[in-house]
């Protein structure tokens, strides 16, 4: 039996974690985050632009990632987003709480160790 696809409501408790672990590292814009997400789950978990944007927009709004537009010849204008400092603290905090949870759940089902 093929394994089925991770529920919706886990991929949209987890989207602003994913992007935040994302900026970490450097800047990307929309696009880029998506095609990132989708490779590094080998296809489980994909975004669509239509959805990232508005996330992006309340991080942006709640200060924990800041935009700029980026423009370069022969390409089209683009935004770019990175993580501010208050945006590490959460991510730090998201981090944590997610690996808790982890082990949590490893324990009940009896697989912490496996």
């Amino acid at each position: 039996m093929e394994a089925e696809s991770p529920d919706r409501e886990w991929k949209k408790g987890s989207a602003e974690l994913l992007i935040l672990s994302l900026l970490e590292q450097q800047p990307r814009h929309g696009y880029d985050i998506c095609k990132l997400i989708t490779a590094r789950s080998g296809g489980a978990l994909t975004f669509h632009v239509t959805t990232l944007y508005p996330l992006l927009s309340r991080l942006e709004a709640r200060g924990l990632v800041q935009g700029r537009w980026v423009e370069k010849a022969d390409q089209r204008r683009r935004r770019y987003y990175s993580l501010t400092p208050s945006g590490r603290k959460v991510l730090a905090s998201q981090r944590k709480s997610w690996q808790d949870f982890v082990l949590a759940i490893g324990r009940v089902m009896g697989t912490e160790n496996a």
